[in-house]
């Protein structure tokens, strides 16, 4: 079982914990990661990006010139494509990106997603992260105090308005629940940092 240390918010020690092998600790899939990335990604996109055809662009009723005699090309629009203020051969339409992946693929990729972070000693455990006020300067203290990178994601088990407020105005930095977390902000930012309530209610869900 993989062992991490669990500090406080003054980044001191205070015990070790043991992570469940069958969350933290698998054989890491980096084809499902990939794939359920993809996914992620294609269901965020609007899809409202829309050009007009040669059928849509106002104008172009008349043929430009006769067919024989001219000497240039047979021409029978000026809004084809190959014309100035013409249509776009192919134009994008509004479409729906979004797709589905089956359950099993979403669960692989979210515990390779986390071992990855446990192979790479990404993951920093907190024994609370608690604030009496809304503070940027105390969110960027414990960030400090703990050694957390400037790309940070912090997980919490119950959602803190207090942190919140606290680390929406610093860059690169994320607060989310564990049951909102996905494997692209895992892997989106270099320091997981996740209370131990949080932990446990992550190994309840995907063990």
């Amino acid at each position: 079982m993989p062992k991490v240390n669990v500090y406080n918010m003054l980044g001191e020690k205070v015990r070790e914990i043991e992570l469940d092998e069958n969350v933290f600790g698998i054989e890491v899939n980096q084809h499902v990661v990939y794939e359920v990335v993809k996914n992620h990604l294609a269901n965020r996109r609007q899809g409202t990006q829309s050009a007009k055809t040669r059928a849509e662009v106002r104008g172009g009723g008349r043929k430009p010139w006769r067919q024989k005699g001219t000497g240039r090309a047979r021409q029978g629009s000026i809004r084809a494509p190959h014309f100035t203020g013409g249509g776009v051969a192919f134009a994008p339409k509004p479409r729906d990106y979004s797709y589905t992946v089956p359950k099993k693929v979403k669960r692989l990729a979210m515990k390779s997603a986390l071992t990855s972070k446990v192979l790479n000693n990404e993951i920093i455990v907190v024994d609370e992260i608690k604030f009496d006020a809304p503070k940027t300067k105390e969110m960027v203290n414990f960030l400090n105090n703990i050694k957390a990178d400037k790309k940070a994601l912090i997980v919490m088990g119950e959602k803190s308005e207090n942190v919140v407020k606290s680390a929406r105005n610093i860059p690169n930095v994320e607060t989310t629940l564990v049951n909102t977390l996905n494997v692209y902000d895992i892997l989106k930012y270099n320091s997981f940092i996740i209370t131990e309530d949080a932990v446990k209610k992550v190994e309840e869900v995907y063990a």
